[in-house]
């Protein structure tokens, strides 16, 4: 992953250049999802994998199965049936994972229009994330990598006014067609 770089310096006159390492063909790959629930504080739920070396056959992303275990520990963490609000990555829309959702009652699925990523909270998510704790560095090793992006995940979790305003920030409001319990 080359790093995203958030400010540097040169002498005056001459280009900054940034020097990166050569590029790994290790993969990492996250899923989070963003829990609200009125009344309550937010959640962020999130799975990070890493792949084997897809040059010789491992992953490039995460696959159906990864995401339907991401949705029942979701369910078992917050035990309620959950509303998930998709973008149209396509294995968002794979036929195995579609049908695990329509066999099971707890769950409610429904689709973002394409091409809007600005609808998307967890989009807020990996902008904070990309901002604060990969910001800046050079990752030594895969390793460093990871734990970089799990720090960088649970500095967010622990902060729902974070992902308060990720949900804030798309414009979207939470709505309940229930009468909430005073």
């Amino acid at each position: 992953m080359t790093p995203p770089t958030a400010r540097t310096w040169s002498r005056r006159g001459q280009t900054p250049v940034v020097r990166v390492r050569g590029r790994s063909q290790r993969r990492f790959s996250i899923a989070a999802r963003a829990c609200y629930k009125p009344a309550e504080r937010s959640r962020l739920i999130y799975r990070p994998k890493r792949h084997a070396d897809h040059k010789r056959g491992g992953g490039r992303s995460l696959t159906w199965t990864d995401y339907r275990g991401l949705l029942t520990d979701a369910h078992q963490q917050l035990s309620a049936p959950i509303v998930v609000i998709w973008d149209n990555l396509n294995v968002h829309k794979d036929a195995r994972l579609r049908e695990f959702i329509d066999s099971h009652d707890w769950i409610s699925c429904y689709f973002l229009p394409a091409y809007a990523p600005d609808l998307n909270p967890v989009e807020g998510i990996w902008s904070l994330l990309r901002r604060s704790s990969q910001a800046n560095t050079a990752f030594t090793d895969p390793d460093h990598l990871l734990s970089a992006l799990r720090q960088g995940l649970r500095h967010i979790q622990y902060r729902s006014n974070l992902i308060d305003g990720c949900l804030k920030e798309t414009g979207l409001t939470l709505t309940t067609s229930r009468q909430q319990g005073q």
